[in-house]
């Protein structure tokens, strides 16, 4: 197991040394300097921690917007609403809010390393090693995995971890009443060009009535729950902005983290996937697809006719889409989200417990859907905790439609990784 605490102090060094032993025992450095995470209190409600009172007043019209739609409840004088505010007002139980503190105390965490500019350093000092059903885990992918793993133990409302990092999941607390999936860090391979990565996250209620059984077996199934057994699910994105979105099955809602304060701040409440639109005067949203078109060649006939009809305004809706792909999940469903469209990934490549679950429920809440090609990803039972498969997400116009070509889902794979 690798120690996160030895790893911190080697990403907050100020040092300029490039003697290694000196660079992984700095004096520590804080990231951002304004401010300083505290640690989460183990079993108690995080009301107490917040940081209300350092705010600063908003005065910018997008600002005075958010918070205008953010809700009708008083929140206070600030104008601001917290995630834990927001969750706290009837969008999660006690239990729930604990567990949500916790997470995002680890994502604060890992959005540090990943923006530390001595992440290099442990990525070329800590061993990289995977089995023949993950990928092989980049060294920073196992950092956040530990973080992640020690906040779940820290707020104590954790029965069960499984991970993409891990083989097997990690049995955690006999009484916990939840169950967490997660993929640490997606689109990891990205960092070093700095582009876009992010964490996904799962939460399920602890199968009760499978408490008789050993741990290994009941924390196996436990993991193996269908997508439309969710709790929550949340989705971490570390880029210009550190954004974490979240349901709890009413509705989607963003967050930006306010690096002053700590606080993630509600900045995109009710999310709703943009429609279609065909009216010529508007800015037209939802024209978009993103997937590896470098694979053209490998589709199915049924994907290729129709990426060929949508570019060309030929498909159902009468204007030419454009592409964007940041081969960064997490990203690429994202920009999705927010503007229109459709993300695909058309191979047996990314997992079902770990990424097309959470982020289909979170699709679905925003009014979108989630498809592996022929059927909705949440009603699809897993039977392996690493199992892969086709993921399209997207608005229901646009899944609709690529499914109506029937072959979508790409079997060739000639050996590619990405």
């Amino acid at each position: 197991m690798i120690n996160t605490n030895h790893y911190q102090l080697s990403i907050q060094s100020p040092t300029t040394t490039t003697t290694t032993t000196k660079l992984l025992n700095p004096t520590p450095l804080l990231f951002p300097p304004k401010f300083q995470y505290p640690s989460p209190p183990i079993h108690q409600k995080p009301f107490l921690y917040h940081h209300h009172h350092h705010l600063p007043t908003m005065t910018s019209s997008s600002s005075l917007l958010f918070a205008s739609k953010s809700t009708t409840t008083d929140y206070g004088d600030e104008g601001f609403v917290t995630l834990m505010d927001f969750m706290g007002k009837g969008n999660a139980n006690d239990e729930l809010v604990l567990l949500l503190y916790h997470i995002q105390y680890a994502c604060k965490r890992i959005a540090t390393i990943v923006a530390s500019p001595f992440n290099s350093v442990v990525s070329n000092n800590l061993p990289a090693v995977g089995s023949s059903d993950r990928d092989v885990p980049k060294p920073l992918d196992i950092v956040s995995n530990e973080i992640i793993l020690s906040s779940l133990r820290n707020s104590g409302k954790v029965a069960v971890m499984a991970s993409e990092e891990d083989d097997a999941p990690v049995w955690i607390n006999d009484t916990g009443p939840y169950v967490v999936v997660t993929d640490p860090l997606d689109g990891s391979r990205n960092i070093d060009a700095s582009i876009p990565t992010g964490s996904i996250f799962g939460i399920y209620n602890r199968l009760i009535e499978l408490d008789h059984l050993p741990v290994e077996e009941k924390a196996i199934l436990n993991s193996l729950q269908a997508g439309n057994k969710l709790v929550a699910a949340i989705y971490v994105l570390y880029s210009s902005a550190t954004i974490l979105c979240a349901t709890s099955g009413s509705g989607t809602h963003a967050f930006t983290l306010d690096h002053s304060t700590g606080d993630f701040i509600l900045t995109h409440p009710n999310i709703q996937i943009p429609p279609r639109v065909t009216d010529a005067s508007s800015v037209i949203p939802g024209q978009i697809y993103s997937l590896n078109d470098a694979r053209y060649f490998d589709w199915p006939e049924g994907l290729r006719k129709y990426i060929d009809t949508i570019r060309q305004g030929k498909g159902e809706f009468p204007k030419k889409y454009s592409a964007r792909y940041i081969c960064s999940l997490v990203a690429d469903f994202h920009r999705t989200l927010l503007y229109g469209g459709i993300t695909m990934n058309p191979r047996d490549h990314l997992r079902l417990v770990y990424e097309a679950n959470p982020l289909s429920f979170i699709a679905e809440q925003a009014g979108g859907k989630g498809s592996n090609g022929k059927s909705r990803i949440l009603s699809l039972q897993p039977v392996k905790l690493h199992q892969r498969l086709p993921l399209f997400l997207g608005s229901p116009a646009d899944i609709d439609e690529l499914e109506s070509y029937g072959d979508v889902q790409q079997k060739v794979n000639p050996g590619y990784e990405v």
